[in-house]
Formats: structure tokens, sequence, C-alpha cells
């Protein structure tokens, strides 16, 4: 079991109020699965997928991700957690525009302290995975929505990371861009690469194994899918 929410709630304050977005959660991800979690907007997978990657801590409940209890780290054991587990790929992106392709690609290992050369040949390599391998110097004002989301999922997994976490990944793609990712997905997912995807569209989410459903903070499921592919 590589990560475990355990009756996790997560309230905000409102004036005066405490508002609940997410209510008695829990999930079970086991090393190698590809899970989607859909939900309709407002439903709390926005804030289901922040706790997942560390970015927020629950109000009540226990998390374990790879054997740690994350309401017990600080923030800088926090930000560690993420750089060595998670890979981020969000729906706009995220890229540097004023960096190359191989530089937005690089950031992730600059930040964890890897040689300037090594940085280079990682980043080649992941982008070369992605079918960007002659795109290195181009910018993102220089390449399409898919070859963008390309150069986003290669900087997510040049740090080998445990978990690839993506929200609504094909959200701002074309049908063809969109399903050229989700068969990079299905490729790293074979590679041994854990997924968990956040998404409203039923298409996308049938790339998945285990399908979950999240509505007003309560989530459901799992559907299991594995015999369909």
């Amino acid at each position: 079991m590589i990560l475990e929410l355990d009756h996790i709630f997560k309230d905000y304050p409102q004036g005066k109020l405490t508002v609940p977005v997410l209510k008695d959660v829990s999930l079970q991800v086991e090393e190698g699965d590809y899970i989607a979690i859909m939900g309709p907007s407002g439903s709390g997978k926005t804030t289901l997928m922040n706790l997942i990657g560390c970015l927020d801590v629950p109000t009540s409940g226990t998390y374990i991700l790879a054997g740690k209890n994350i309401a017990k780290q600080n923030e800088n054991q926090m930000a560690e957690i993420r750089n060595r587990y998670i890979g981020f790929v969000f729906q706009t992106f995220n890229l540097l525009p004023k960096l190359s392709a191989q530089d937005n690609v690089a950031l992730p290992l600059l930040y964890a302290g890897v040689g300037k050369r090594e940085r280079r040949e990682r980043a080649a390599e992941a982008l070369r995975k992605v079918g960007l391998g002659d795109r290195l110097n181009f910018r993102s004002n220089q390449l399409s929505g898919g070859q963008c989301q390309r150069v986003a999922i290669a900087r997510a997994m040049v740090g080998n990371p445990t978990i690839l976490l993506a929200d609504e990944p094909t959200g701002a793609l074309d049908t063809k861009s969109g399903e050229q990712v989700m068969e990079i997905f299905r490729q790293l997912n074979e590679e041994g690469v854990t997924i968990i995807m956040i998404t409203h569209e039923p298409d996308i989410a049938m790339h998945a194994k285990k399908l979950y459903h999240i509505r007003d903070g309560v989530l459901t499921g799992p559907e299991d899918r594995s015999e369909d592919d």
C-alpha cells in the first residue's frame, strides 16, 4: 500500500461558520494502481487532490504516504515528500514561458540539487520519452497545447516519482491531443507508475482501472474496470 486515507475530514472557516468540504473520505492506493476520481464542480475533488498531493493537511483523519503520517510533517518535510514521491500534472500546464522545454523539465531536478549536466541529460531523456526529443529548445509559445502537456508530464516524471497526480490533465486539450496524453499515461502505468487522476470527463475516466466518484465531499467506489481493458 503506497497511500492510505483513513476517515479524512476537511473543513474551511467561512466567517463565523465552518464549511465541511470532505466528509469521512477513506481511500487505499496500491503501487501500480491507475485511479480516476470523478466529480462535478464543487464536489471536493480539488481539495482531495491537494490533500493527496501534500499541498494541504486534513482537519481530522489520517493520511499515510509511503509509510509517513503526513499530518505530523512540517512544511519542509512536506516539500521533501512532494519532491520525492509525487509528480504533478495540471490542466493549465504551468510551464515557465521564458524557459525552453528542456529547462522546464529540469526544474524539479534543480530544486533537488542535481548537477547541471545530469539535469539536462535527464530532462532530454524525459522529453524523448513523451515524443518531444526534437523540441528541447522550444518555448511554450512555440508548442501546441498537447505538446505543452507532454512537456508537463515529462517534468512530472523526471524525478522518478512513485505517484503521478493529474488534475484535469486533458481539460485544455482537443480530443486528439487528449488521447495522446492518455496513451502516455497508459504506458507509464504499465511501467509501474501509480496514477491518480482527477477529472469530470467520463471518456477520460474510462482509461483508468479503478473509478471513484466524489459528490458533496463524499467519496464512493471503487468501480473496478481492469477487466474492461
